[in-house]
């Protein structure tokens, strides 16, 4: 038995789980291209300090060695990697210096192990404001170091470029540009202000249906050049809309972590069958069981994949909970408690963006799901933290 702290100060008694829920390695997935965004594992002996006023976005001290096994444990389960997005902690802790690093050694990794990933292509060197140029410039620069790797590239949405475009017209040129630089199709991903208050307006509208036509004037303007679109707007219903407007051959990930399930099963048939696949940063702690789901859906049931993935979203939904861009916290706070890294540390101090009741519920939610390999290992490590906060045994 073990006391967790809940919102209001009160402790409560929790028993954990004894064994873990069973889930085995296996080869790719079939019915679904699936990717899971990977965070970064930081050295927690570097000597840095975080945000310091005259280097706030200091290059990130990263544990290499972790890192990259935690990718490897993703590829035993069939699970793609979406490496250097925002789960990396893009724009908060990790800038492009180390993103290219990130970029590269892990594409090395995927190649020497016959994964499969796919890379953030941002704009992210730029340090102040921007004209379109420059924002194209930078893009195009992201985009030749992911190619050089062979990696896919995965085209975020820029800051750079909200603050600097005046309209729709400005995100089709700077668009436009960037698809006819790409040697293969690439992933478009629009990630909602909920996940980075900076992009609000994206698209160069508030309406987002003005937002939604747009993108798709991009998309249509360069069919061969865009492989899917990741949609991140925690908006079910405007994702199924979206997909069935997506030209024939353009896929739609999923980035909606509060609606996955329902997305990636994807609608019957006498509706197109029409499904989402996924490109999510909650299949990070979630890999194992959602490669496991994934499999059984690839037998074409929908039920069981359902009912292996439904109990999952409550977690996903604490740890996504607003502030949603502090949801990288929770995911690494897992990793720790599953044993895929040996501390509860992050690249710009971030581990102490989320409070010990919502760490603690995380560690509830994760446990009764079974998602940490060894419980008892878990339940040491989230002892010793309640140690460190002076919550009494």
């Amino acid at each position: 038995m073990i006391r967790l702290p809940g919102p209001g100060g009160e402790l409560r008694a929790y028993a954990p789980r004894a064994e873990p829920l069973a889930a085995t390695a296996g080869g790719p997935l079939r019915s679904r291209t699936v990717f899971s965004a990977a965070h970064v594992v930081a050295d927690p002996y570097a000597d840095t300090t975080p945000y310091a006023d005259t280097t706030p976005d200091a290059p990130a001290a990263v544990d290499w060695d972790a890192t990259l096994a935690f990718r490897r444990h993703l590829w035993s389960h069939g699970l793609g990697v979406a490496e250097a997005m925002d789960t990396a902690q893009r724009g908060m802790g990790l800038d492009w210096t180390g993103a290219a690093e990130l970029i590269r050694r892990s594409a090395a990794e995927a190649r020497a192990v016959g994964g499969r990933i796919a890379c953030g292509v941002g704009t992210d060197q730029l340090t102040g404001p921007a004209g379109l140029p420059a924002v194209r410039a930078a893009y195009e620069e992201q985009l030749a170091v992911v190619e050089e790797t062979g990696a896919q590239a995965v085209v975020m949405a820029s800051r750079a470029l909200a603050a600097a475009a005046r309209g729709p017209e400005d995100y089709a040129e700077v668009y436009g540009q960037v698809l006819r630089q790409a040697a293969e199709p690439v992933v478009l991903h629009w990630l909602g202000p909920m996940f980075d208050p900076a992009l609000e307006g994206y698209w160069g509208s508030a309406d987002l249906d003005a937002a939604t036509g747009t993108l798709l004037e991009v998309i249509a303007a360069h069919p061969d050049k865009v492989d899917g679109v990741k949609i991140s707007l925690l908006d079910a219903g405007r994702e199924v809309d979206l997909r069935r407007r997506l030209p024939d051959g353009v896929r739609c990930y999923t980035g909606d972590d509060f609606h996955y399930p329902e997305l990636i099963a994807g609608e019957d048939p006498p509706d197109g069958g029409r499904f989402s696949h996924a490109l999510l940063g909650i299949f990070d702690p979630l890999g194992p069981l959602a490669a496991e789901a994934v499999r059984v859906l690839d037998t074409g049931d929908r039920a069981g994949f359902r009912k292996l993935l439904d109990p999952t979203v409550e977690l996903s939904r604490h740890l996504f909970q607003a502030p949603t861009r502090f949801y990288k916290t929770g995911v690494v706070f897992l990793a720790w408690l599953a044993g895929h890294q040996e501390h509860f540390v992050m690249v710009g101090g971030l581990q102490s963006a989320r409070s010990l009741p919502h760490l603690a519920r995380a560690y509830e939610l994760a446990d009764g799901l079974g998602l940490f390999p060894d419980p008892a290992l878990a339940e040491s490590r989230m002892r010793s933290l309640l140690d460190v906060y002076g919550v009494p045994r």
